[in-house]
């Protein structure tokens, strides 16, 4: 692994996405080597589980039950996050994006070749709630009791995970 520049991203509630009320999205770009890109195992190790493999929805959406890690395996993609008018983030192969839950996003424009690799502390299984008004009622209790992940997705317990968000 190698060190990541890192980004922060603070979002209000956006339309029916509320987006975490004091944990910001963060951007580990190339957190992982490109030849070392077996990030199911990586995230598996530092205990966020419930893997899986593919693309990212392209409508806005979000999971008021669980933090989130995103891992690029291949290719490249413009990404929003935060909700409609949110932040555009582009997204290349060994970045890592985590997002607490509540937090919107969907891809953009993405290559012909690109994959995430997705997984959620302690194999939480998350719940899929869209920018509509049906699935936005009572979701902010649930978001502020999500539990604390116990490692960094990457970097376990020395993550920068923990440096940045605070209970």
């Amino acid at each position: 692994m190698i060190n990541p520049s890192l980004t922060m991203y603070y979002f209000e509630p956006n339309g029916y996405i509320p987006n975490h009320p004091s944990l910001p999205a963060l951007h580990y770009k190339q957190a992982v080597d490109s030849k070392e890109k077996d990030l199911e195992s990586i995230f598996q190790k530092n205990g966020w589980t419930n893997t899986w493999r593919g693309g990212i929805y392209a409508f806005h959406h979000y999971h008021s039950n669980t933090h989130e890690v995103l891992g690029v395996g291949n290719g490249s993609g413009l990404l929003m996050i935060g909700g409609e008018g949110g932040s555009k983030i582009l997204v290349n192969t060994g970045d890592v994006l985590i997002l607490p839950a509540g937090t919107g996003h969907k891809s953009i424009s993405v290559s012909p070749d690109f994959e995430v690799v997705g997984a959620y502390p302690n194999g939480v299984d998350y719940n899929m709630k869209k920018d509509a008004k049906e699935d936005s009622e009572e979701v902010e209790e649930d978001i502020l009791h999500v539990d604390f992940p116990e490692l960094d997705p990457i970097y376990g317990k020395d993550g920068p995970l923990f440096k940045l968000w605070k209970r």
